[in-house]
């Protein structure tokens, strides 16, 4: 996908961008490719790759729900700022925090942010649940993109969610790992609003967005240490 196919294709989500984002996007694409020729960023190295696989696959996430309509999004694992550095770009009023445990990547964002002269945008390096002793239930809007498996991802993702806000998670195809998370999810405040399932362009994969509301507040024990999570996942009869 060439940077005038992007275009094209976001045009068909209802995204009309403007020559700034235009250019942002492109000095972010060739920063990217840059730093990843030093530094381990993405396994994709190819310009066309990241506007297809890094950028119009973020800005698939407008179809499980209109960003507009918030003031402030988690990024939960962002990596390289996927998807929560295209959504900055793309709809510049939204207040985004960008969390990773990867320092290295932290530090490519905080000097891609200056590149791009963006503001209101802040940074964690650390892990979610670390992250969720001072900012618990802060967040309007909580996403996190093929971190973990789903049921982890629910653990980590819905005690930072707002009341009435929604955890957006954007996975692959595996409905039996969407099914063992029903339990986590309900367990933790959410609920399931929808399933939204479609094929990227150019037969590059199928992709799967869950938009779950946060109903109630999630109970005080979650989310635990990240090892629990993983050895022990919620599920029924379970932890």
């Amino acid at each position: 996908m060439n940077k005038e196919e992007f275009i094209s294709k976001v045009n068909e989500l209802g995204i009309e961008l403007t020559s700034k984002q235009i250019e942002q996007l492109d000095i972010y694409c060739k920063f990217l490719l840059e730093y990843n020729s030093h530094t381990n960023l993405t396994a994709i190295k190819e310009e066309d790759q990241v506007y297809l696989k890094h950028f119009y696959d973020s800005l698939t996430f407008i179809k499980a729900i209109d960003v507009t309509k918030y003031d402030n999004l988690l990024d939960i694992g962002t990596g390289a700022g996927f998807p929560g550095m295209v959504l900055k770009i793309v709809f510049p009023n939204l207040e985004v925090t960008l969390l990773d445990s990867n320092n290295k990547k932290i530090n490519f964002l905080k000097e891609l942010t200056m590149k791009l002269g963006l503001t209101k945008i802040d940074f964690y390096h650390g892990r979610a649940e670390e992250f969720c002793v001072k900012n618990r239930e802060k967040f309007d809007i909580v996403t996190a993109r093929a971190v973990t498996n789903m049921t982890a991802l629910t653990e980590l993702c819905l005690p930072l969610t707002k009341i009435n806000g929604y955890f957006i998670a954007l996975k692959g195809s595996n409905q039996e790992e969407l099914n063992d998370s029903m339990y986590a999810i309900e367990k933790l405040g959410g609920i399931v609003e929808e399933t939204i399932n479609f094929e990227l362009p150019y037969d590059c994969g199928e992709r799967n967005i869950l938009r779950i509301l946060k109903q109630k507040n999630t109970p005080k024990e979650y989310p635990r240490r990240y090892e629990k999570i993983v050895k022990n996942p919620l599920k029924k009869n379970g932890k």
